[in-house]
């Protein structure tokens, strides 16, 4: 069975108006990335990191899937378990598309985690302030984020369903965090779309769109049609 990875970043839901760290305006020029997104930050100052993500999570109500989650959605509605949807985004837009079995490799920012018995609840777009654990009625409770110097579960997920893929498909990433180049040489066929030419990125690519993602989908959706129809 012919197969496909479509691994996303930053770049796809950035059109959405989603802030990202790297862009110009981003992120880092108002926080600390390791005050507020790792481990250390976290234990550091523990409130200041809760609140990051309380606005993080009041942000995403405020945005809606763009074009290219809906195509997405649409190719993994059409050609179901031949397609493996894998996003290094925390947002739920992919879910609001109505994109089915989406793996969140660094969590769900809608999402809490119990520290005290790991249980994982959802409160959408709500703050995280005054609440309990519904499981164990403790408070010890924390966004469901993977943040820098923790382990990311999803990571085996991910390289189990590589060595099942022929087609990889990279939209909206730098491979800053996760070797993308690498897994296109894992695979037969690969693709990469960035709004910015990278020639130590291209290179290990079969094909580039340097693109926005809502402008190079619907060729993308072609290609991969194309592939799995063939």
């Amino acid at each position: 069975m012919k197969t496909v990875m479509i691994l996303s970043g930053a770049g796809l839901s950035a059109e959405s108006g989603l802030r990202t760290f790297r862009d110009s305006n981003g992120l880092w020029e108002e926080y600390d990335l390791m005050e507020v997104c790792s481990a250390s930050g976290f234990a550091k100052n523990p409130k200041k990191v809760l609140e990051f993500y309380n606005e993080r999570r009041m942000q995403l109500k405020d945005v809606k899937p763009n074009h290219a989650h809906k195509v997405i959605s649409e190719l993994k509605s059409e050609f179901k378990e031949q397609i493996f949807i894998i996003t290094q985004n925390v947002d739920d837009l992919l879910e609001r598309a109505n994109c089915k079995d989406v793996i969140h490799l660094h969590g769900f920012l809608p999402e809490l985690r119990c520290e005290a018995c790991e249980s994982v609840f959802n409160i959408g777009y709500e703050r995280q302030k005054d609440r309990i654990c519904p499981k164990c009625k403790k408070p010890f409770l924390r966004h469901n984020i993977v943040m820098f110097e923790e382990a990311a579960p999803q990571y085996a997920t991910l390289y189990n369903l590589l060595n099942k893929t022929k087609l990889f498909v990279c939209i909206g990433t730098s491979g800053a965090v996760l070797p993308v180049g690498h897994f296109a040489r894992m695979c037969e066929k690969s693709i990469l779309n960035n709004l910015e030419y990278d020639e130590q990125l291209s290179i290990f690519f079969d094909k580039t769109y340097t693109k926005k993602a809502s402008e190079a989908i619907d060729e993308i959706a072609t290609d991969i049609r194309t592939f799995l129809k063939d």
